[in-house]
């Protein structure tokens, strides 16, 4: 007999694990440095377990739903938003979890408040308590992102003077905005492209990912995907030219969304306008809002030689990974090669990712949301670094356009997986951690088959009766 599914016990189940989350967070989560705990404190311990076990119960409630979504009797995507809602709610007020980049985004705002140039100098130049939150790997690496995201970071850095708590709440809000707007996107752009909108909510909005990394994490990946999502919308309607400047703003906040600006010239173009013209003015606006954003951020054009920041050698990106042990094995042989490795195989994942952009987009030119969803998943898949949360740039879209049930199951999988692949500390994991987090995952799994257990018993009751 299959587990009763309805909204209300997928809305609790899921509002327990993140409720889970957010406890463990405040000792095991990526706390200011003052708080930091010893990973082997009982308290940091218990933090862990706890963050896993609210993280199976979360994955376990959005599986549940998509099972719902599937149903003969569908929520409606307004319930479904409500969910959302409630499920985010307890992580507005967790300390960040899964990673330390948020310290950063305010280290860097306070720079751009300071007239410290972002792209030539790390966090710390800044000096002070915010750049000590910094991680140390990137203390002196120039800032990644363009002038509209460090514009609100400095904005938010000025508004609250500075202090930690008010700007780990702004930045979280910030990425609140973005989830809304990838949120209001989704039925649209489903539409579009004959899918279901609930089901396209239910992956693109509710994933595990997206409360995770966008909300919990507060990445800035989260405005990125949202100004994407509502470019492509506007492209999609009457306002062709204003889909195009938020695409640029969306590119100006993290680059790999300037692959958007393609999706608006194909939407144009079967829209009816010629191609020429639709290239040209789509050119032109994105031209005129990189000019305009860029002279108001005031950080100058140096994003652009940024965009070759180095990445942390350590990551595990598929062209890291082989150069790494490419580069092993050649300093084994003895060879002088060997630190040429890693550039070399992150020069061919880009070669790789070019080619694959391109074929994508000659074969699926007639779709080109789901176009631009398989050329993000590309980019993150082949770049040079990669994060769970990179491979939201492709998901948001997929949901949105998927042409079949299949790849929203593979896609979900892949989902599963990667939400269990960061701990909440941000920091990489011993075997004491490892450990610890399994235990997590395992006690919420065990309490789930409980569950299971106790729902079925009054049925099977019934039937022997």
């Amino acid at each position: 007999m299959a587990f009763p599914v309805d909204l209300r016990r997928c809305q609790v189940l899921g509002l327990a694990g993140t409720a889970f989350l957010a406890l463990g967070g405040e000792t095991a989560g990526a706390l200011p440095a003052r708080e930091l705990l010893a990973p082997s404190s009982p308290h940091a311990a218990l933090g862990l377990v706890g963050v896993y076990f609210g993280v199976v119960l979360l994955i376990a409630a959005w599986l549940l739903l998509g099972r719902l979504v599937r149903s003969a009797d569908p929520p409606a995507p307004r319930a479904l938003l409500l969910v959302l809602a409630v499920w985010a709610t307890p992580l507005l007020i967790a300390p960040p979890l899964f990673s330390r980049d948020v310290y950063s985004y305010l280290a860097q705002g306070a720079m751009v408040d300071a007239h410290i140039d972002v792209y030539a100098h790390g966090p710390a130049m800044l000096g002070g308590p915010l750049a000590e939150e910094v991680a140390p790997l990137w203390q002196h690496t120039a800032a990644p992102y363009g002038p509209v995201f460090l514009a609100l970071a400095s904005a938010l850095t000025g508004l609250t003077h500075g202090e930690l708590p008010a700007g780990l709440l702004g930045m979280r809000l910030v990425a609140l905005l973005g989830v809304a707007l990838m949120a209001a996107a989704l039925p649209r752009l489903a539409r579009h492209s004959g899918a279901d909108p609930a089901a396209a909510l239910w992956l693109g909005a509710l994933n595990p990912l997206v409360l995770l990394h966008l909300v919990a994490g507060a990445h800035n990946d989260a405005i990125m995907l949202g100004l994407l999502g509502a470019g492509l919308v506007a492209a999609l309607g009457r306002w062709p030219i204003l889909g195009a400047v938020l695409v640029t703003l969306a590119a100006l906040v993290k680059a790999p969304a300037a692959l958007g600006l393609v999706a608006v010239v194909m939407l144009r173009m079967r829209a009816g306008h010629r191609p020429a013209r639709a290239v040209l003015s789509t050119a032109a606006a994105s031209a005129a809002t990189t000019v305009a954003a860029t002279a108001l951020a005031g950080t100058g054009y140096g994003w652009i030689g940024a965009l070759d920041t180095p990445v942390s050698p350590h990551n595990w990106a598929l062209t890291s990974l082989l150069g790494r042990a490419t580069g092993a094995l050649l300093e084994r042989l003895g060879s002088d090669l060997a630190p040429l490795a890693v550039p070399a195989w992150h020069v061919l994942g880009l070669a790789v990712t070019g080619a694959l952009v391109l074929a994508i987009w000659w074969r699926g030119r007639g779709r080109p949301v789901y176009a631009l969803g398989l050329s993000l998943a590309a980019v993150a898949a082949f770049g040079p670094a990669i994060r769970p949360w990179y491979a939201l740039w492709g998901l948001f879209l997929i949901a949105a356009a998927a042409p079949n049930t299949s790849t929203r199951h593979r896609t979900a999988a892949l989902t599963g997986v990667l939400a269990l692949a960061v701990l909440p500390s941000g920091g990489p994991a011993d075997t004491g951690q490892l450990v610890l987090a399994v235990s997590g995952g395992v006690l919420a799994v065990v309490v789930l088959w409980q569950a299971h257990q106790a729902a079925q018993a009054p049925a099977l009751e019934g039937r022997t009766a």
